[in-house]
């Protein structure tokens, strides 16, 4: 479902300095799997995350989603393959302060072009099965940070992805909503979704199928 092959990222700093930051990644993610991949901070794991969802183009290498080669696309093309195939799960939850979370949710349903009656409903029944369904008219500030989260998580998934990708999906939050926000992620993986979750600690996520640690630019079991 997704794959990526011998992926490349530097950075260069004003003074000319280079940081290689992914050195030549190969991945492999199938439908149905939980993957989790770690690192301390600063190892690029965002900057990976990026890369595979088409928000940052690599230096050298491919991003595959099932058999089309995405990271050969145009802009135009590449940004329609991000809104049909891929979901995200920010650490900082990135919802946009002058939507209320209801409308926070359908905002991603204009990038592939859905909408009418059909489409409410489906952002109602997640943000009710998510337990916010009572603060759908209220806005991001007024919501605490595990309110933003599941709202956040529901925006992801409202499309139904068949790729969801995860930064540091519970690292703002308590233990009560990171438990949700971690079953979610098992479920949309038992659902047949490509999962992959970056974080610097293996707890975040159990039960992957594949841990892998990023160092030194590189992927090692």
């Amino acid at each position: 479902m997704l794959r990526a092959e011998r992926l490349v990222k530097t950075y260069r700093a004003p003074s000319g300095s280079a940081l290689r930051v992914l050195d030549g990644i190969d991945l492999k993610i199938a439908g149905g799997e939980l993957a989790l991949v770690l690192g301390p901070s600063g190892a690029g794991k965002s900057t990976l995350l990026h890369v595979l969802g088409l928000l940052e183009e690599a230096d050298a290498g491919d991003v595959w989603f099932g058999e089309e080669r995405v990271s050969a696309l145009g802009r135009s093309a590449r940004s329609r393959a991000r809104g049909c195939s891929v979901g995200f799960v920010f650490q900082s939850f990135l919802l946009l302060p002058a939507l209320t979370a209801l409308d926070n949710v359908l905002l991603a349903t204009r990038y592939v072009g859905t909408g009418g009656a059909a489409t409410r409903r489906r952002a109602l029944a997640l943000l009710e099965e998510f337990g916010v369904l009572a603060r759908r008219d209220h806005y991001p500030p007024q919501l605490s940070g595990g309110e933003q989260q599941r709202v956040a998580f529901c925006r992801a998934v409202v499309n139904d992805p068949p790729i969801l990708l995860a930064d540091e999906p519970t690292g703002n939050l308590d233990d009560d909503n990171a438990r949700v926000i971690r079953e979610a992620l098992r479920g949309r993986a038992r659902a047949g979704a490509a999962v992959l979750v970056v974080s610097h600690r293996p707890d975040v996520v159990g039960g992957a199928d594949t841990v892998v640690r990023l160092q030194g630019g590189m992927l090692a079991c």
